[in-house]
């Protein structure tokens, strides 16, 4: 049995009812006359007035048109003959010329004529062993091919060349010095930052300190009583509590060791022995800080002394 005939058997069957019913509604729609319309969504109070004719489809004009079954396969035949010829056509067509890059790279005899991808491993299923040698020798092999190219060409040895925005060459030594000269002169107006916030007695007692060390070169090891240099140096320190001060004789009385004048008056001691500068009126505007520490050393000195005195009264 052909495909046709399996088709119109088991899918194109008709019942009789249908095709009467079918051949009825025919003959009167050509009765009527004009064009018929088969839609299913068709609205209209004409179909509600007849049950029989629920189905049927909408006349217009003079000329029917409805949808039908048809009894004729669309499945068409492939002869093998036709199959046979349309293969010997494409055999004797002329191959076409591949792209050697597009062909798969083979290896030579020693490599089993395996074929070779672009990583330098051998296609197919290998070891982790034979893959890791292949790697390494596709590696080794470009690295000997690039050291024997020209190092003008890979550009091997050459100095960097460095451009602004605009394209022009800048001058790496002229960068680096003007770079090295900025960065020493901020750190020439750090180090006189500094300088200028220790204050003037500091570097006053910095250069006698260092005038101290270079005398020192050739000072005696032993020093005694009748030095002339030592006695001279303890003479002219100031204490707050020396009870010679009024009426020793100083030269330099009234006068701060930075040159400036002194309040000539009694003033509160400090911890750092700096006096009053001559325009003071004579009010401490301090917090009480440095009254505190010096009692605050009395009571030390005032509980030690006692303590030994404990100790010895025994």
């Amino acid at each position: 049995m052909s495909l046709s005939s399996y088709l119109a058997q088991k899918y194109l069957t008709k019942d009789e009812p249908d095709r009467k019913k079918a051949k009825k509604r025919k003959r009167k729609a050509q009765q009527e006359g004009g064009v018929i319309i088969a839609d299913d969504d068709a609205l209209g109070w004409d179909q509600a007035k007849d049950d029989d004719d629920d189905d049927g489809p909408v006349t217009i004009g003079e000329t029917t048109k409805a949808f039908r079954r048809t009894t004729k396969s669309n499945w068409t035949t492939v002869d093998a003959d036709a199959a046979a010829a349309a293969d010997a056509i494409i055999a004797q067509a002329p191959p076409q010329a591949d792209d050697p890059d597009d062909q798969p790279a083979i290896v030579g005899a020693d490599d089993k004529s395996m074929q070779k991808m672009s990583s330098g491993a051998h296609a197919g299923l290998q070891t982790a062993a034979q893959v890791t040698a292949q790697l390494e020798r596709q590696r080794k092999a470009e690295l000997a091919r690039f050291n024997a190219q020209d190092p003008r060409e890979t550009g091997k040895g050459q100095e960097t060349i460095y451009r602004d925005a605009s394209g022009r060459i800048i001058n790496i030594a002229m960068a680096r010095q003007e770079a090295r000269k900025k960065l020493e002169e901020e750190e020439a107006k750090q180090r006189q930052v500094v300088e200028q916030n220790k204050g003037e007695l500091q570097a006053v007692q910095r250069e006698e300190r260092k005038k101290e060390l270079e005398e020192a070169k050739y000072m005696t090891l032993a020093r005694y009583a009748d030095d002339k240099e030592l006695n001279e140096e303890m003479r002219e320190k100031e204490l707050w509590n020396d009870p010679a001060a009024a009426f020793l004789t100083n030269k330099k009385k009234g006068l701060s060791k930075t040159g400036r004048l002194l309040y000539k008056g009694a003033a509160p001691p400090n911890r750092y022995q700096i006096l009053p500068g001559h325009r003071w009126d004579g009010v401490d505007r301090g917090n009480g800080f440095e009254k505190k520490w010096f009692q605050a050393q009395n009571v030390r000195k005032n509980r030690a002394q006692l303590e030994h005195d404990w100790q010895t009264d025994m």
